[in-house]
């Protein structure tokens, strides 16, 4: 049924003053939704950069260890000897000699550390990653062939030669070789982290429990070979 009444200029007025209510309505429920999100997100952000942080920034010059008594200290615990003698000495296989702060506690809250790297002849530091900082290598002696795999699987492989530095990203996987067959290398590295823990791909994959034949499937071949390069790491 049609309305007959007469459309008079208040009836006007109160159409318009009706939907204008219902769009500041509108409105402020939207703006109530934008200002939740925008809180949301804020938060968001601020917890996923606390999250992915390498290590936590400390309000004070430096951290005593736990087991430290008094509240002073002296140069020797700044300094680390760990490395002394190293240099002199060529070991039988790979060796990578840490100085994080489990080894030097006054690098605690620092987001800073070290590893002496030492290659014998024709050795390798197998792919690995570092989830929680970036590495700076510097090849002191001899020369080493590194290698590193993007996001994007794509590979970078380059010959160092002593002097020669290379960086590997955080959480990208990387290798370091010594193809001499007569010289050994040495190198050391430096990372963004007072403890940056190396994740050892192949020991990761093998060594884990991981049934063989989800590996043998995986890596598209048969149980015999999964079980040949088991043994292998073992030894």
């Amino acid at each position: 049924m049609l309305n007959t009444e007469p459309y008079t200029r208040e009836t006007a007025r109160s159409t318009i003053y009706l939907a204008l209510a219902r769009y500041s309505s509108a409105m402020s429920a939207t703006m109530r939704l934008i200002q939740l999100l925008v809180i949301i997100s804020v938060v968001a952000l601020a917890i996923s950069r606390r999250a992915v942080a390498s290590d936590p920034d400390i309000s004070s010059d430096f951290i005593l260890p736990e087991n430290h008594t008094g509240t002073t200290v002296d140069a020797s615990f700044f300094t680390y000897t760990g490395f002394r003698g190293l240099f002199d000495q060529t070991p039988e296989i790979f060796t990578a000699t840490k100085a994080s702060m489990d080894e030097f506690p006054a690098l605690k809250g620092q987001s800073v550390s070290y590893a002496m790297l030492q290659f014998p002849p024709n050795t390798i530091f197998p792919p690995h990653t570092r989830l929680d900082s970036a590495g700076l290598m510097l090849v002191l002696t001899g020369s080493l062939e590194v290698g590193l795999i993007d996001s994007k699987n794509v590979l970078y492989i380059k010959k160092l030669q002593a002097g020669d530095m290379f960086v590997f990203p955080k959480g990208l996987i990387h290798y370091q070789y010594n193809a001499d067959p007569n010289l050994p290398a040495t190198a050391i590295a430096s990372f963004g982290s007072a403890s940056a823990r190396s994740v050892a791909v192949p020991d990761s994959i093998f060594t884990s429990g991981i049934r063989e034949a989800v590996l043998a499937k995986s890596f598209k071949t048969d149980i015999s070979t999964v079980r040949k390069i088991r043994a292998g790491l073992k030894n």
